[in-house]
């Protein structure tokens, strides 16, 4: 499972790296603060955009952990006061969840700029986390089947007519509910963006049962879904916009359309027991800011919550990240609550459309 399926998916974060008792050690002295920045060059990043600068500014030692969660679970580290990160990523279920359960600490966000805490995102501020990254599932092209000057898929009803637009498809698996094709299916159905939610399962299948012979793969993960745009294995894909971000930049023949695009989102956390919870408020508050989510999102190609960064990135760098506010009104912002929603059978909505999903795939 990728770093982003975890980080959607986990009903208890892990924490395995939490319990180092060096680190804690030194974590007491308070000129320190402990931060998860997950692996590879995601954490590189997080390093240069913001460990180094904060660093420099308040004196704070950053000590990152630069790697993955374990299955290790955060209500452990918590009931057992054996909490020893400041700082955790998370996704928005996890963010809801845990903090239902008492895990985590509360934002402070009397200690933001005004003019940055303005220009966050909406669904960045949440009580218990803030939002690092925002990212989306888009329609791509590939460009040689579908040029420019040619006539091409501009809507999901348009992606679901294969006598108008002929190709080879690919979706999203239905198997990690949030990230499933669901939204899709009720836009090609003739859904109005705004009137998605609550989902309509059953229409939703429907509407997948009409695609369902034309689609080659129900994509799984990024680098699966990257490697297929890359070999040109498809001709219509949905597809997250980082990956694509990242072949169009290496020079692959593919194309964005961010008409209907379905926006997701990450976010910074601070676990109930930091030990050192005000610095890591300050060092939250600190990545937050408009210069360091442009420097950062310049090192990974993915798209600022503060939307402030884009009056410091030249317009065509801006123009790859899915909080560009020229994609504004295009964009559905998938919602989190009626995933996480249960009902009276003490079934969320993801269980029911996982449970739906292993049977219909099979038919």
């Amino acid at each position: 499972m990728n770093r982003r399926r975890f980080l959607h998916g986990a009903s208890a974060i892990a924490v395995g790296a939490m319990s180092c008792q060096p680190r804690r050690a030194a974590a007491q002295s308070g000129g320190e603060v402990i931060a998860m920045l997950n692996g590879g060059d995601y954490a590189k990043a997080c390093i240069e955009a913001y460990a180094k600068p904060f660093e420099a500014e308040t004196g704070i030692k950053v000590t990152p952990i630069t790697e993955e969660f374990s299955p290790a679970k955060l209500e452990l580290a918590v009931s057992t006061n054996n909490v020893s990160v400041d700082v955790l990523p998370m996704g928005p279920t996890a963010v809801m969840q845990n903090s239902q359960k008492g895990y985590l600490e509360k934002i402070d966000y009397s200690i933001y700029k005004p003019d940055d805490l303005d220009a966050l995102l909406d669904l960045a501020k949440d009580p218990h986390g803030v939002g690092s990254i925002v990212y989306a599932l888009c329609m791509t092209y590939n460009t040689e089947k579908f040029p420019t000057d040619k006539p091409r898929p501009t809507t999901w009803a348009e992606f679901w007519d294969v006598v108008k637009y002929p190709g080879v498809r690919a979706l999203q698996t239905g198997e990690y509910p949030a990230t499933g094709p669901w939204e899709e299916a009720l836009l090609a159905d003739g859904v109005p963006a705004d009137a998605l939610y609550p989902l309509d399962i059953d229409r939703a299948f429907a509407s997948l049962g009409k695609i369902k012979p034309h689609i080659r793969k129900w994509m799984v993960t990024g680098s699966e879904n990257q490697q297929m745009l890359h070999d040109r294995a498809v001709d219509l894909a949905q597809s997250y916009d980082g990956r694509a971000v990242a072949l169009i930049d290496q020079g692959a023949k593919v194309e964005i359309n961010r008409n209907q695009q379905r926006m997701s989102y990450e976010s910074w956390t601070i676990p109930k027991g930091s030990p050192n919870p005000k610095n890591a408020q300050r060092f939250i508050e600190f990545m937050t800011r408009a210069d360091r989510q442009a420097a950062f999102v310049q090192l990974m190609p993915y798209g600022p919550t503060n939307r402030n960064a884009f009056k410091l990135l030249p317009e065509k760098v801006g123009r790859k990240f899915a909080s560009h506010p020229d994609y504004r009104a295009s964009t559905i912002i998938t919602n989190y609550n009626w995933y996480n929603e249960v009902g009276s059978d003490g079934l969320t909505n993801n269980d029911r459309l996982i449970q739906r999903w292993n049977e219909w795939i099979l038919q």
